[in-house]
């Protein structure tokens, strides 16, 4: 198994450059030259909507993608440390139409990935959040192209 982690300040410039590794990693790695444009759009979708989080958020943290080799597949894992709220509840001091508005948000974003990649999975929690999508191969594992 083949790992690659990247770690990047929350700027909006910086997703474009985690959108390039991910399909080069993933050209490499053996996905369908046909599904690299949904590996770029997916990839650019979970770092802008991670992006986002954190400058709202105030956090500094980078956010952090990690790409994952395994045989006959290929996973991306884009994490936050944004705290996400447990639907039906809201935080302290928070308007009525706060918690609202970022859920909104978050589901759009999350339903544009579900939309380009069918092996999605999507955990969050007062830590943060991680977003994994996951792709298959067509060659084993370290084989280059």
């Amino acid at each position: 198994m083949a790992t690659v982690e990247l770690r990047f300040s929350a700027l909006p410039e910086h997703v474009r450059t985690a959108r390039l590794v991910a399909a080069a990693v993933a050209r490499r790695a053996g996905v369908d030259e046909a599904v690299l444009d949904e590996v770029r759009l997916a990839v650019g979708e979970a770092c802008s909507r991670a992006v986002g989080l954190h400058q709202s958020g105030g956090i500094t943290a980078p956010v952090q993608v990690v790409l994952i080799e395994e045989e006959k597949q290929f996973s991306i894992e884009v994490g936050d440390e944004a705290p996400h709220a447990v639907p039906g509840e809201r935080a302290p001091g928070d308007a009525p139409g706060d918690a609202d508005v970022e859920t909104d948000e978050d589901e759009m974003g999350l339903a544009v990935i579900s939309g380009l990649v069918d092996d999605v999975e999507v955990s969050a929690g007062a830590h943060g959040g991680l977003i994994r999508m996951t792709w298959p191969t067509d060659q084993p594992t370290g084989v280059l192209p």
